[in-house]
């Protein structure tokens, strides 16, 4: 099996992280060698670099170094959950894994993003705030950019029923 990776994205409280993880265990059943990379949390620090407020050239460093040793391990599949924004970002993505890359962007309504993004937030009323604002303009984004090679609904399904539909889509199971 030649080695791939899929990019789940899509606007906070869509369901990357928890679709991701549904990847991995359906990869897992069906004795898939895989790795999951949380964007977020690889590009976690503090204080972020003073030249790179976002931390995109660390996440890209991270993406690449993981990648190269999950890969060199024996994964045959990259499962990556983040936000990617536009096509450059997608290229650098994809030079960062090494490997073929398929981008699948994960939707859901604004109310259940809303929702999602109050339960994450209880006790965060800055960064609710702060994603709530940013949630439709990154939507908006991604609806311009279309950096995706396929979508998948999330609001009514199981994250195991959404990770089976992405498999499916991209061609990586029956």
């Amino acid at each position: 099996m030649a080695a791939a990776a899929l990019l789940l994205t899509g606007t906070f409280g869509t369901g990357k992280t928890i679709t991701a993880d549904a990847v991995g265990l359906q990869l897992e059943a069906a004795s898939v060698p895989h790795a999951v990379i949380d964007l977020d949390e690889i590009r976690r620090m503090w204080p972020p670099p003073a030249a790179d407020r976002s931390g995109t050239s660390v996440d890209y460093r991270n993406v690449q170094s993981l990648a190269a040793n999950y890969l060199d391990a024996g994964a045959d599949r990259l499962v990556l959950a983040g936000v990617c924004e536009n096509w450059a970002d997608r290229r650098r993505y994809e030079a960062a894994v090494a490997v073929p890359l398929v981008v699948c962007r994960l939707l859901a309504p604004p109310a259940v993003i809303t929702r999602r993004l109050r339960d994450r937030h209880l006790d965060e009323p800055d960064e609710l705030a702060w994603h709530l604002k940013r949630a439709p303009e990154l939507d908006a984004i991604l609806d311009t950019t279309r950096v995706a090679d396929a979508e998948v609904a999330t609001d009514s399904r199981t994250p195991l029923h959404v990770a089976a539909e992405v498999i499916r889509l991209i061609g990586w199971g029956p």
